[in-house]
Protein backbone atom coordinates (compact mmCIF):
# COMPACT_ATOMS: atom_id res chain seq x y z
CA UNK A 1 0.00 0.00 0.00
CA UNK A 2 1.40 3.40 -1.00
CA UNK A 3 1.73 6.37 1.33
CA UNK A 4 0.74 9.86 0.21
CA UNK A 5 3.48 12.44 0.89
CA UNK A 6 2.55 15.72 -0.85
CA UNK A 7 0.58 17.34 -3.66
CA UNK A 8 1.21 20.76 -5.23
CA UNK A 9 0.04 22.74 -8.23
CA UNK A 10 1.21 25.75 -10.19
CA UNK A 11 -1.28 27.65 -12.34
CA UNK A 12 0.02 30.40 -14.58
CA UNK A 13 -3.34 31.01 -16.25
CA UNK A 14 -6.70 29.31 -16.01
CA UNK A 15 -8.34 30.97 -18.98
CA UNK A 16 -7.99 30.93 -22.74
CA UNK A 17 -6.50 34.15 -24.10
CA UNK A 18 -3.95 34.66 -21.31
CA UNK A 19 -0.99 35.04 -20.95
CA UNK A 20 -0.65 35.27 -24.79
CA UNK A 21 3.16 34.98 -24.75
CA UNK A 22 5.04 34.16 -27.99
CA UNK A 23 7.10 30.96 -27.94
CA UNK A 24 10.83 31.09 -28.58
CA UNK A 25 13.61 28.61 -29.22
CA UNK A 26 14.78 29.15 -25.62
CA UNK A 27 12.86 27.07 -23.05
CA UNK A 28 10.63 29.35 -20.95
CA UNK A 29 9.34 28.48 -17.47
CA UNK A 30 5.57 28.12 -17.13
CA UNK A 31 5.25 26.06 -13.94
CA UNK A 32 7.23 25.20 -10.81
CA UNK A 33 6.38 23.04 -7.79
CA UNK A 34 8.28 21.74 -4.79
CA UNK A 35 7.15 18.38 -3.45
CA UNK A 36 8.00 17.41 0.11
CA UNK A 37 9.32 13.89 -0.22
CA UNK A 38 10.55 13.64 3.38
CA UNK A 39 13.75 11.75 2.47
CA UNK A 40 11.57 8.72 1.70
CA UNK A 41 13.13 5.91 -0.32
CA UNK A 42 11.20 4.54 -3.32
CA UNK A 43 9.39 7.84 -3.87
CA UNK A 44 7.18 7.98 -6.95
CA UNK A 45 6.34 11.37 -8.43
CA UNK A 46 3.32 11.72 -10.72
CA UNK A 47 3.29 14.93 -12.78
CA UNK A 48 0.70 16.30 -15.15
CA UNK A 49 -0.46 19.52 -16.68
CA UNK A 50 -1.77 21.34 -19.69
CA UNK A 51 -0.85 24.26 -21.88
CA UNK A 52 -2.92 26.15 -24.44
CA UNK A 53 -1.19 26.92 -27.74
CA UNK A 54 -2.37 29.05 -30.65
CA UNK A 55 -0.59 29.49 -33.97
CA UNK A 56 -0.45 28.45 -37.60
CA UNK A 57 -0.87 24.90 -38.85
CA UNK A 58 2.46 23.13 -38.53
CA UNK A 59 3.87 25.33 -35.75
CA UNK A 60 5.70 23.13 -33.26
CA UNK A 61 6.23 23.31 -29.51
CA UNK A 62 8.10 21.29 -26.91
CA UNK A 63 7.20 20.89 -23.22
CA UNK A 64 10.04 19.69 -20.98
CA UNK A 65 9.77 18.69 -17.33
CA UNK A 66 12.98 19.18 -15.38
CA UNK A 67 13.98 17.91 -11.95
CA UNK A 68 15.37 21.08 -10.36
CA UNK A 69 14.59 24.79 -10.18
CA UNK A 70 16.43 25.85 -13.36
CA UNK A 71 16.59 24.55 -16.91
CA UNK A 72 19.35 22.04 -17.46
CA UNK A 73 19.07 19.58 -20.38
CA UNK A 74 20.79 16.91 -18.26
CA UNK A 75 17.90 17.03 -15.76
CA UNK A 76 15.01 16.69 -18.24
CA UNK A 77 12.83 13.74 -17.18
CA UNK A 78 10.03 14.17 -19.74
CA UNK A 79 9.61 15.73 -23.19
CA UNK A 80 6.44 16.29 -25.23
CA UNK A 81 6.65 17.64 -28.76
CA UNK A 82 3.44 18.79 -30.43
CA UNK A 83 2.18 20.48 -33.56
CA UNK A 84 -0.57 23.06 -34.05
CA UNK A 85 -3.32 21.55 -36.22
CA UNK A 86 -5.77 24.47 -36.54
CA UNK A 87 -4.79 28.05 -37.44
CA UNK A 88 -6.01 30.73 -35.05
CA UNK A 89 -7.70 28.46 -32.49
CA UNK A 90 -6.41 27.70 -29.02
CA UNK A 91 -5.52 24.03 -28.68
CA UNK A 92 -5.11 22.66 -25.17
CA UNK A 93 -2.40 20.01 -24.92
CA UNK A 94 -2.17 17.79 -21.83
CA UNK A 95 0.76 15.78 -20.56
CA UNK A 96 1.41 13.14 -17.91
CA UNK A 97 4.81 12.07 -16.63
CA UNK A 98 6.40 10.15 -13.77
CA UNK A 99 9.73 10.39 -12.00
CA UNK A 100 10.40 6.85 -10.82
CA UNK A 101 13.97 7.73 -9.83
CA UNK A 102 13.21 10.64 -7.52
CA UNK A 103 16.10 11.11 -5.10
CA UNK A 104 15.41 10.86 -1.37
CA UNK A 105 15.34 14.51 -0.28
CA UNK A 106 13.37 16.72 2.08
CA UNK A 107 11.89 18.47 -0.97
CA UNK A 108 12.25 17.89 -4.70
CA UNK A 109 11.58 20.74 -7.14
CA UNK A 110 10.12 20.19 -10.61
CA UNK A 111 9.80 22.80 -13.34
CA UNK A 112 7.86 22.88 -16.61
CA UNK A 113 9.37 24.67 -19.60
CA UNK A 114 8.05 25.32 -23.11
CA UNK A 115 9.77 26.31 -26.35
CA UNK A 116 8.77 26.32 -29.99
CA UNK A 117 8.06 28.07 -33.24
CA UNK A 118 8.08 31.85 -32.85
CA UNK A 119 4.74 32.29 -34.65
CA UNK A 120 2.98 30.22 -31.94
CA UNK A 121 1.85 31.68 -28.59
CA UNK A 122 1.08 30.31 -25.14
CA UNK A 123 -2.57 31.17 -24.96
CA UNK A 124 -3.78 29.56 -21.71
CA UNK A 125 -4.74 27.66 -19.75
CA UNK A 126 -1.42 26.69 -18.14
CA UNK A 127 -1.32 24.25 -15.24
CA UNK A 128 1.43 22.05 -13.76
CA UNK A 129 0.90 19.76 -10.79
CA UNK A 130 2.46 16.82 -9.01
CA UNK A 131 1.84 14.17 -6.37
CA UNK A 132 4.52 12.44 -4.31
CA UNK A 133 3.98 9.01 -2.75
CA UNK A 134 6.04 6.06 -1.61
CA UNK A 135 5.69 2.52 -2.86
Amino acid sequence: MGIFLDQRSSMNSNQIGAPNVPLSATPTLFGIIGLQTQNAPNTVIALDGMVGISGDIGDTFTVEIVRGATYNPANVIFTLTGTVSVTGATEVHSFTAQDLLAPPAAETVYTAFISGTTTAVRNGPEVFRGIASTA
